[in-house]
């Protein structure tokens, strides 16, 4: 059997502040994020099977981290603490895509994020390998399975 990765890139734009942080990144500020999905597995080898060949449809990966990420797209995460209620309840009302996560909104911390939520709906007989967040041209993190067992 032969293991094969596969990796598809998405996009999206998002801003975030870090509450609590101590240098610039505590202000609201955005990012045109870079997302890398490698999954693995072996390719399907029934000739009967309309997969026969593939490890994964491109399509259908994509559809799985569209509707798990796609809410970031064009939004400002902030992480939900007590401090930021009010701030955060005043954005809504102006705003339709405040993301409020449980964790700092940090590229590393998204990573996590996405694992999470990439890995529950990914087919029988794959794996999420890695994942790669930049959050810009020169900036990026990244998620292996290997170190996450």
């Amino acid at each position: 059997m032969t293991v094969i990765r596969l990796t598809k890139e998405f996009s999206f734009e998002a801003a975030h502040a870090l509450d609590g942080y101590d240098g610039p990144c505590r202000e609201i500020h955005g990012h045109s994020y870079r997302l890398f999905v490698t999954v693995k597995g072996c390719p399907a080898a029934g000739e009967g099977d309309p997969k026969c060949g593939m490890v994964m449809d491109f399509g259908v990966l994509k559809r799985i981290v569209n509707e798990e990420i796609a809410h970031f797209d064009h939004s400002l995460v902030l992480r939900q603490t007590p401090c930021n209620a009010s701030l955060r309840a005043m954005l809504a009302e102006r705003f339709g895509n405040i993301v409020t996560v449980d964790y700092q909104p940090t590229c590393e911390n998204m990573l996590g994020d996405f694992a999470r939520r990439i890995s529950r709906r990914l087919p029988e007989g794959v794996e999420l390998h890695s994942l790669r967040l930049h959050e810009t041209a020169t900036s990026f993190a990244e998620w292996f399975a290997e170190d996450n067992r």
